[in-house]
Parts: structure tokens; C-alpha cells; sequence
């Protein structure tokens, strides 16, 4: 897809998870062939089902996970080869990842300052005045005060504590953020003040986001461009207003059907669409790939079938 600026270049990644032996080996394509682009200073929504294969895409990028095959490309160096010290180190430096459950992503034995601090203290600061000034910046800038510094997580409410784990990622400057479903456990009233507080952070930081969820309605107002995943696959990438108001994959029309709406008139006649995906061989020796359906926007699909998408309207 075309990019102004990319920042993060990710080409036909594929992670696949092979469990059993013999006769009973089972491989499972979790990433399967997936290629976007990723501008500086711009916000990637990845969106779709849980078990799409959309969190594996996110860990596979910052190397939680090996990839099974393709390339990631980050900032014009390739970060998806074998692993080396100078490639770990390079990659801290520049990307940092924020969890779904902010509880099970704290360490419950550690105190607010010592969590955020840790990064800093692994590369290498050591002074503790110069920990916690930068700690105490960290904590007002996520909308947290000094005093919360000597506490333990347990102390905080679950949007208290998801804004430690952003603290705790952006202490130590990436340019990049890896945020993975980091509204999905909230409450409906604090997804809002996550959402607004990484939208800060981005303007402020000037930081590249990609950002993983499930509910399109989430990422509607916060996303540039949105990526759309079913089975470990793309299958319709674009410019957020183009998703919204021109959607063409038959299951990104399932997505969107799904979000509620806000009047209730209007909310029951909403029709929710199922999506059914084609047989195999349905369309013959035809290859489906990402297609152009119009000006950056591509839809994963055979010749035939993306002129059945448009043709529906």
C-alpha cells in the first residue's frame, strides 16, 4: 500500500504455532501472508475477531514471538532476522508495547516508581534522583500524581493501572507504541480517557501507533489508516473514512453492522450481517490477493470476487 512516510514496513509475515508429532501434528496459521505499511507519526488500527491472529501480528513485530516467514522493516532496518544484542537493544530503543490486562502486566510486588523506572535502570541509569524525576514526569504526563509513586498496583483501578503501563512504555522515548487491546478490560467510562490519553501522547511525543482491538467503533476516531483481519489475514486495508463510509469485504459490512447505536430507534432496526466465507476452490484457478477496489483502499480477494464486493455496493 502506498506510504508517504513508512516508518514500520511489515512484507507477507506469516507466524504459524505447530503443536503434537507425527500423524498428530497440528499446525495452526496464526499470521498468514499479512503485508502493511505504517507512516511516522500515524495511528494503525488492526482490527478484528479474538483469535483473527491480530495480537500474534503485534508480538511478532517486536520479536515476542519468532516469525515463521516474510520481513519486518523498521525505520529502514530489517528486524525480523535472527536475534543479536544489537538487534534486541535496537529494538527497545524504538518500540514499546502496551498490554490488554493491565493487571497481569504489572508485577504486583513491585511499587509504581520501581515498574516505570525498570526500563531506564536496564539501560543503564543508576542515579535515583534522576529515576524518580523522570518517573514523577512520567506519572503526570499519563494524568498520575508523586503520591502514587510508592504504591502497589493493587492500589490503583484498572484505568489507573493501564495508565502505569503506558507510563512504564513511554519512559524510555520510543517512537513507536504496540498497543494491544489496552482498552478491552476497562470499563466502558474509562475506554474514552485511555483513548484521549494515547491521542495526547501522540501528538505531544509524536509517536507511530499501532493499535489492536476488536470493536471497529473503537478505533472509528482515532485511527489514519485500518487494516481489517479475518484467519490470519488482511482482508481490506485503508484510510479510515473509506472503511467506515465505502466498506467492501463482506466481513469488515460484519464488523461494522455489529456497533450499537446510540438511538434506539435507529438501534432496533439495526440488522446485524453474518459473514460466511466462500467455499475453497469456488472461484477455480483464480488467486485472491489484496486487490485495489479504489484510491488506497485494497481488498483481500479474486478478480471475480471483488467485482461480485463492488457490484453489491
Amino acid at each position: 500500500m502506498p506510504s508517504e512516510d513508512p516508518i514500520l514496513k511489515i512484507e507477507h509475515l506469516a507466524k504459524h504455532f505447530t503443536s503434537g508429532r507425527g500423524r498428530n501434528q497440528l499446525t495452526v496459521k496464526a499470521v498468514d501472508d499479512v503485508s502493511f505499511s505504517v507512516n511516522r507519526a500515524e495511528t494503525f488500527g488492526l482490527v478484528g475477531e479474538s483469535g483473527c491472529g491480530k495480537t500474534t501480528t503485534g508480538r511478532t513485530i517486536i520479536r515476542l514471538y519468532d516469525p515463521t516467514g516474510g520481513g519486518v522493516n523498521y525505520n529502514g532496518r530489517e528486524i525480523s532476522g535472527k536475534m543479536t544484542n544489537a538487534l534486541r537493544n535496537y529494538l527497545t530503543e524504538n518500540i514499546a508495547m502496551v498490554f490488554q490486562d493491565p493487571v497481569e502486566s504489572l508485577n504486583p510486588r513491585m511499587t509504581v516508581e520501581e515498574i516505570i523506572g525498570e526500563g531506564l535502570r536496564v539501560r543503564g541509569v543508576k542515579d535515583r534522583h534522576e529515576l524518580r524525576s523522570r518517573v514523577y514526569a512520567m506519572l503526570d504526563m499519563v494524568g498520575l500524581t508523586e503520591e502514587h509513586a510508592t504504591r502497589y498496583p493493587h492500589e490503583f483501578s484498572g484505568g489507573q493501572r493501564q495508565r502505569i503501563g503506558i507510563a512504564r512504555a513511554i519512559i524510555t522515548k520510543p517512537t513507536t507504541l504496540i498497543t494491544d487491546e489496552p482498552v478491552s478490560a476497562l470499563d466502558v467510562s474509562i475506554r474514552s480517557q485511555i483513548i484521549n490519553l494515547l491521542n495526547d501522547l501522540k501528538q505531544e511525543l509524536r509517536l507511530t501507533i499501532l493499535f489492536i482491538a476488536h470493536d471497529l467503533s473503537i478505533v472509528k476516531y482515532f485511527s489514519d489508516k485500518i487494516g481489517v483481519m479475518y484467519n490470519g489475514k488482511l482482508v481490506e486495508l485503508g484510510r479510515s473514512d473509506n472503511i467506515y463510509q465505502n466498506p467492501v469485504h463482506p466481513y469488515t459490512k460484519s464488523l461494522l453492522s455489529a456497533i450499537p447505536h446510540p438511538n434506539p430507534r435507529l438501534e432496533r432496526k439495526r440488522k446485524r450481517l453474518t459473514y460466511e466465507p466462500p467455499p475453497k476452490g469456488r472461484y477455480g484457478d483464480e488467486v485472491p490477493q489484496m486487490r485495489l477496489a479504489e484510491p488506497e483502499h485494497y481488498v483481500y480477494a479474486c478478480p471475480s470476487e471483488l467485482n461480485e464486493y463492488m457490484q453489491r455496493g
